[in-house]
C-alpha cells in the first residue's frame, strides 16, 4: 500500500513538473490546469473572508510568528525555524514551536479523556502531542513527524507541540509551558490564528515552483501573495554577487517595502546514523558516495555532495516524507557495496525516518545543515529585536 502511494505521488510530480512527456500526461496537465483556476478562486475567497471578518482568527494574546512558503516543500524551512527559535530563546523569549506533524501517526494508545471544564478551552478533546517538553524528547519520529522530531532533537530546551488544530496547540503551549512566543512551522496558510509576523521563504533555485497553482503546479498561493510577507528569506543562496537581483525586483513588484534576507544552507559536518560519530566535511573529498533521500528536491542535496568534493555514484530517490523500511535501506546498501562506494549519504530529515540500524556493511552518514545569513544581517537583528520588544506584543 505504502509503495503504491509513493509511486502515485512520484507519478503526480512527474506530470506537474513536465518530466513525463507522454500524451496521457500532457492531457492530464490540461485538466489540472483548469482545476488550478478553481483552486486559485478558493484561495482568494478564503483570504478575502478573513480580511472582511466573515471568518475570524483566534488571538491568543502572545507573539505568533508564521514561517512558511507560497509553494509546496523544498525551501529548506526546517533549518530556518531552528535558527529562528534558537535566536529568540537566546534573546529571552519563552518559545514553543507548533507543527501540524505532517504524515505523522498518532499512537494507538488511548488518551485518557479529561474531565470537562468549560473554563478550559478544548478540555473535552484529546490534548496535543508533546514531542518535546523543553527537557526531553518524548515521542518517536513516527508519532511526531520527521520535521518536529528533528527540531525537538536539535533544540533540547525548546518545547515542540504537534496538533492539526494549532489554536488548540497554542492554548496548550501557553497554559503548560508559559509560552510568550509561538512559532508556527509551515504556518503561512494557517489563518485560524492571528499572526503578528509572517516570514515567507523563497528558494532561489525555484522561487515560485513551476509558476502554476495546485494541482497543476506546486504553488499554494499565487506569486503576488508575497505581499502578505513581513519578511522574505531567500534560501539556498551561494553568495555570488547580485545573484538574486531579478528575483528581488520581482518580489518588490508585489511587496515594495518588504525586508529581504538572503541566506544559505551551509553543511556543518557528517553524522554516522549507526555510531553517532561526527566527521568533518573533508571526509567527502575524493570519496565515492551513494545518495539516498526522500525530499522534495533531491537534486539540491546531490549537487551539494558534489560541491563538497564527493564522487556521486548510485542514487535512490523516494517520495517526500517517505518512511523507510529496513529492506529498502539494505537493498540500497547492497547496491552501494556492489558499486564499490565508500559510504552512503542521506539528509538529516531522512535519517529520522530510518528504522533502527544496528549495523551496516558500509558507513551511512547524514549531512548536518545550518543557516548562515549572507545578506541582511541588520534586518535579521532588527526582526529579532522587534519580536522581543514588549510593546510589539498584543
Amino acid at each position: 500500500m505504502k509503495e503504491n502511494l509513493d509511486q502515485l505521488e512520484q507519478y503526480g510530480l512527474d506530470v506537474i513538473l513536465g518530466r513525463d512527456k507522454r500524451m496521457k500526461a500532457r492531457l492530464l496537465r490540461v485538466v489540472l490546469h483548469g482545476l488550478s483556476f478553481i483552486y486559485r478562486g478558493l484561495v482568494w475567497s478564503r483570504l478575502a473572508m478573513y480580511r472582511q471578518r466573515v471568518l475570524h482568527e483566534a488571538n491568543l494574546g502572545c507573539m505568533v510568528i508564521s514561517i512558511g512558503n507560497l509553494s509546496v516543500g523544498g525551501t529548506g524551512k526546517t533549518p530556518v525555524v531552528e535558527h529562528f527559535a534558537r535566536e529568540l530563546k537566546d534573546a529571552g523569549r519563552n518559545v514553543v514551536i507548533l507543527s501540524r506533524g505532517y504524515k505523522s501517526k498518532a499512537s494507538k494508545k488511548k488518551v485518557r479523556s479529561r474531565r470537562r471544564d468549560d473554563e478550559i478551552p478544548f478540555a473535552d478533546e484529546p490534548p496535543p502531542r508533546v514531542v518535546s517538553d523543553g527537557k526531553n524528547v518524548l515521542l518517536p519520529s513516527l508519532e511526531s513527524g520527521d520535521e518536529p522530531f528533528m527540531l525537538a532533537k536539535n533544540l533540547p530546551d525548546i518545547p515542540v507541540v504537534v496538533d492539526k488544530n494549532r489554536v488548540k496547540g497554542g492554548v496548550y503551549a501557553i497554559r503548560e509551558f508559559g509560552a510568550d512566543t509561538l512559532i508556527l512551522d509551515d504556518g503561512l496558510q494557517y489563518l485560524k490564528m492571528r499572526h503578528r509576523v509572517d516570514i515567507v521563504l523563497i528558494d532561489k533555485n525555484a522561487p515560485f515552483g513551476n509558476e502554476y497553482m495546485l494541482p497543476r503546479g506546486t504553488l499554494r498561493e499565487p506569486p503576488e501573495n508575497v505581499k502578505r510577507a513581513s519578511y522574505v528569506f531567500i534560501t539556498k543562496c551561494t553568495g555570488v554577487r547580485d545573484e538574486n537581483a531579478e528575483l528581488i525586483e520581482r518580489i518588490r513588484q508585489h511587496n515594495p517595502n518588504v525586508e529581504i534576507i538572503e541566506c544559505t544552507h551551509r553543511p556543518q559536518y557528517l553524522y554516522n546514523v549507526v555510531t553517532g560519530e561526527k566527521e568533518p566535511l573533508e571526509l567527502l573529498k575524493g570519496k565515492y558516495v551513494a545518495a539516498m533521500s526522500g525530499i522534495a528536491q533531491p537534486e539540491s542535496f546531490e549537487n551539494g555532495l558534489k560541491r563538497l568534493g564527493a564522487n556521486l555514484g548510485p542514487v535512490a530517490r523516494f517520495a517526500d516524507h517517505h518512511w523507510f523500511d529496513e529492506r529498502e535501506i539494505q537493498d540500497f546498501i547492497d547496491v552501494a557495496v556492489d558499486s564499490d562506494m565508500d559510504m552512503v549519504l542521506t539528509t538529516e530529515k531522512d535519517a529520522v525516518r530510518f528504522p533502527e540500524l544496528l549495523r551496516t556493511d558500509i558507513p551511512i552518514y547524514y549531512l548536518r545543515i545550518q543557516i548562515d545569513i549572507l545578506s541582511g544581517q541588520e534586518t535579521w537583528d532588527e526582526c529579532v529585536r522587534r519580536i522581543c520588544s514588549p510593546q510589539e506584543v498584543g
